[in-house]
């Protein structure tokens, strides 16, 4: 099991927003979690991720077999879990291609591996973007890209994606789902599959373009229900969250 998550309680200023989550996803998977707005998943999101005010009360996170809950988020990613984030912020200063060396693993005075420059052009960007300040003055669909772009710099085990198919033209969500199958190693036999990868998303589009094997339902700090993606989305559409929990609660 690559990623597994037993029992997490999560408190956030003081108020509990998780609620028992168990949650394991093995290598090679895919899987999608769903749920209205305050169900808690940016919350479980961000602490798989580290970050300090999601205090964990009660359960662990377990990564490739450690016990990651009490490390920081940099000490997480450099143990290969990679993020791209919904809203990720502008960074002043700081130009796209040395975040791309960094994420690498060179140093600055190095040249950007050939291949990074081959993904650039699969999600349209040419050189000279690439010598932009992060996110400073980018579209939304810039932003997208180029959080897929640093996650194929990362190269890393575990990937996590919120919502990557918001505010996204179908161009570019078609574009981002190629590059997103391409870290999932969907190009390779399932037995093959080393990565492993957790999609947050609302309306469930980008499930078109990028196959999950298991989507959860996240309602009220829980996951109440998992299964066939296709299948769960349907009941949704038919009946909406409060079925999912009419069906958990009988």
């Amino acid at each position: 099991m690559l990623l597994e998550i037993n029992d997490l309680v999560v408190e956030v200023n003081g108020k509990r927003i998780l609620n028992g989550v168990d949650l394991y996803i093995g290598k090679g998977e895919t899987h999608v979690l769903l749920g209205p707005n305050g169900a808690g998943k940016s919350t479980l999101f961000l602490t798989i991720l580290g970050f300090p005010e999601y205090k964990v009360v009660r359960g662990e996170i377990l990564f490739k077999g450690k016990d990651i809950t009490n490390l920081n988020t940099t000490e997480r990613a450099k143990m290969g879990i990679g993020v791209a984030f919904q809203n990720p912020p502008a960074i002043r200063g700081v130009r796209l291609i040395d975040l791309l060396k960094i994420e690498s693993g060179c140093s600055l005075d190095e040249k950007l591996d050939p291949k990074i420059y081959r993904f650039a052009t699969k999600l349209k960007f040419n050189k000279d973007f690439l010598s932009r300040d992060v996110n400073l003055g980018f579209s939304g669909g810039e932003m997208k890209r180029s959080e897929i772009l640093q996650l194929l710099a990362q190269n890393p085990e575990f990937i996590m994606l919120d919502e990557p198919d918001s505010g996204v033209d179908i161009e570019n969500v078609e574009i981002l789902a190629e590059m997103i199958n391409k870290l999932l190693e969907k190009d390779k036999k399932p037995s093959k599959r080393k990565k492993a990868g957790l999609i947050i998303t609302h309306l469930g589009y980008i499930l078109n373009f990028v196959k999950a094997e298991i989507a959860h339902v996240l309602l009220d700090g829980k996951i109440v229900c998992s299964g066939c993606p296709d299948e769960i989305l349907e009941d949704i559409r038919k009946e909406g969250f409060e079925g999912c929990k009419k069906c958990y609660e009988t």
